[in-house]
C-alpha cells in the first residue's frame, strides 16, 4: 500500500501557510489529504482521526496550529506515526507561541518541529520519511538536492564574475 502524507490544520486561517506544503508534496508526487481538527473544539475528531490514520494508509501527519499549538502533540499520543509540527505565525505572538507549544512536547510523544510558517520543510522532511522505504521517492530527494547544489554553484559563479567585472 502507497502510504500518503495527512495535512491537518486547527483552523481554516492556517490554509496560506498549508497551500505550501501541498505545492511541495504534489512536486514530489506524494499523495495527502488535508483536513481540519481542533484540539481545542474538535478533540474526539482530532484523536479519532490519529488513531486510525495509520490503517488509512498515511504514512506521516503534519500538523498545523498557530497560538496554543497543542495540534500537534494530541495528535501524537494517538498514534505511532510520526507527526511533524508547523507552528503558524499568528497576530499574537508572531508564531513564537505556536513554536514553544509545538516543540515542547512532553517525553514520550515526540512532535518533530519545523520553523514557523515552515510548511516546505515539513513536507520535504515528510517526502524524506516515506522515502526510507520507497526508492522513486528517494531517487526524487536526489534530483532536488542536486537542483538546489545546481542553483547555489550557479549564483557563486555569477557572484564572482560580478565581482571580478567590478575591479576590472
Amino acid at each position: 500500500m502507497k502510504k500518503s502524507v495527512a495535512l491537518i490544520m486547527g483552523s481554516d486561517s492556517d490554509f496560506p501557510v498549508v497551500s505550501k506544503a501541498i505545492a511541495k508534496l504534489e512536486e514530489f508526487g506524494v499523495e495527502f489529504e488535508a483536513h481540519i481538527f481542533s484540539a481545542h473544539r474538535t478533540p474526539a475528531q482530532a484523536m479519532e482521526f490519529a488513531a486510525s490514520a495509520k490503517d488509512k494508509g498515511f504514512g506521516v501527519i503534519i500538523s498545523f496550529a498557530g497560538k496554543a499549538a497543542h495540534l500537534g502533540g494530541v495528535l501524537a499520543a494517538h498514534t505511532t506515526l510520526p507527526v511533524i509540527g508547523v507552528p503558524v505565525k499568528s497576530s499574537t505572538l508572531d508564531g513564537l507561541d505556536a513554536l514553544l507549544a509545538t516543540v515542547q512536547m512532553p517525553s514520550g510523544v515526540p512532535v518533530a518541529t519545523v520553523a514557523i510558517d515552515g510548511s516546505e520543510n515539513a513536507a520535504i522532511l515528510a517526502v524524506q520519511m516515506l522515502a526510507i522505504y520507497d526508492d522513486d521517492l528517494a531517487k526524487k530527494l536526489d534530483a532536488f538536492k542536486k537542483k538546489m547544489q545546481e542553483t547555489v554553484l550557479s549564483k557563486d559563479e555569477e557572484l564572482n564574475k560580478k565581482l571580478k567585472e567590478t575591479k576590472a
